[in-house]
């Protein structure tokens, strides 16, 4: 289906306060423009819709059945019965224990328990190193600075023109003292989708003592997460990246690993995350996974073909149209753009204009422009890499929905340039 945007304005006429009880009553009421137009959402690596469904399982949570599940009367059972019910359905999905499951507030906290749980365990054994790769999300790449500002060792790992880490430098990498690697299964950038299992088994051969973490933010809609055939220790997802709600995530961590809580407080979650848990927000989670699961290779497969039509048609209509990372091991609903000549914030608000939300991976602040530090990683020039712009499909869009980004993307491209200082 086609989404059509419609606004309403509100527009107040004011006339002079001449005294009175009342100043408010000198305004008159508001006059309601109506604005339609064309809305296209292409950005769903940013955030996705809570499905319906899940929403509908969440909704008892909230009101009727809103016991803690730390209370031993009957509402609280109810709440610890949902979120028993919760961890073992993400257990399943994942082919995990349901006890391996620590339920978290988003994808930033898991990939935080995981970094400095591990990295504060192993600190008593001397095992101090940690490798991430350069193009992780934030979430795990500030938090590897924050750890190396406090005294463990880092090596961020480099990758390839298409942002696939470099097995060889990995290998070479991992010593005794290493104590984890952090290698984001997909790139919430560029889409680029690393060698999970290749990995794993590097890993356990050079040193078996030596844990690793993926983020699976991106992953789990369209790729196997299944932590076995992964060969993973810890692995984290977000909520709010898989048609669930915001503020609740998760984090697998195999059972034996030795992983310290960075919150504090009661024994919630097993001990590893202190605080009453966010039951309609675990339950709407679980739901929503439950969901993707059901529909992930006939969505894959749609949406891929969305997706090479977008790609196919940017690069026959637009001359300077570059793509950033692989075409093949990539996220089958990302695309990642650079322009020549063009600025990516601007082609982001003029695209929202026309009713087409996307995102751009460089940042403007004052008069400064700083280039993402995914796209400068691959090798791309700077002046290039200030004009990207990154494209997300999901489960709302369509077929006419990338005709209409095919229609308008050349027009805006050429008339930025026209008036760009860039190039």
């Amino acid at each position: 289906m086609s989404w059509r945007r419609s606004s309403v304005v509100e527009r107040r006429t004011h006339k002079p306060y001449v005294g009175g009880s009342n100043p408010s009553a000198a305004t008159s009421p508001p006059i309601k423009v109506r604005i339609m137009g064309k809305s296209v959402y292409l950005d769903y690596a940013a955030t996705t819709p809570v499905d319906r469904e899940a929403y509908k399982a969440m909704c008892p949570y909230l009101s009727d059945k809103f016991g803690n599940p730390s209370s031993v009367h009957r509402r609280g059972q109810e709440a610890k019965k949902a979120l028993d019910g919760a961890r073992i359905k993400a257990a399943e999905l994942l082919n995990c224990k349901p006890e391996e499951i620590v339920f978290t507030s988003g994808g930033t906290e898991s990939d935080n328990l995981a970094l400095r749980g591990v990295m504060g365990g192993a600190r008593k054994t001397k095992r101090n190193h940690l490798i991430v790769s350069k193009i992780e999300h934030p979430a795990a790449l500030k938090t590897a600075e924050a750890l190396e500002k406090s005294g463990f060792e880092v090596d961020y790992l480099p990758v390839d023109k298409e942002g696939i880490i470099r097995i060889d430098e990995l290998e070479k990498l991992i010593r005794k003292e290493t104590a984890l690697v952090s290698i984001i299964y997909a790139n919430n950038e560029i889409g680029t989708i690393q060698p999970i299992k290749e990995i794993s088994k590097l890993i356990k051969e050079k040193n078996s003592e030596t844990l690793f973490h993926t983020d699976a933010t991106q992953a789990f809609n369209y790729l196997d997460c299944n932590v076995e055939r992964l060969g993973v220790d810890l692995l984290s997802l977000s909520g709010q990246k898989l048609y669930g709600p915001k503020g609740v995530g998760l984090l697998y961590i195999k059972q034996g690993t030795k992983v310290t809580p960075v919150q504090t407080g009661g024994e919630h979650e097993m001990g590893k995350r202190a605080g009453t848990e966010n039951i309609p927000g675990i339950v709407g989670m679980a739901k929503a996974m439950e969901l993707v699961a059901e529909k992930r290779e006939e969505e894959s497969r749609r949406l891929q073909e969305l997706r090479n039509k977008l790609i196919e048609g940017i690069r026959a209509s637009i001359k300077g149209a570059f793509l950033s990372g692989s075409f093949t091991n990539r996220l089958c609903n990302n695309l990642n753009f650079c322009f020549s000549g063009v600025e990516g914030e601007a082609l982001v608000m003029s695209l929202d204009v026309k009713g087409i939300m996307g995102s751009s991976g460089s940042a403007c602040s004052s008069a400064k422009l700083e280039p993402s530090y995914v796209l400068a990683a691959l090798g791309i020039p700077q002046e290039l890499a200030q004009g990207s712009l990154r494209l997300t499909l999901g489960r709302n869009t369509t077929a006419e929905d990338i005709d209409y980004v095919l229609e308008v993307l050349p027009e805006v491209v050429e008339r930025l340039r026209s008036i760009s200082a860039i190039g």
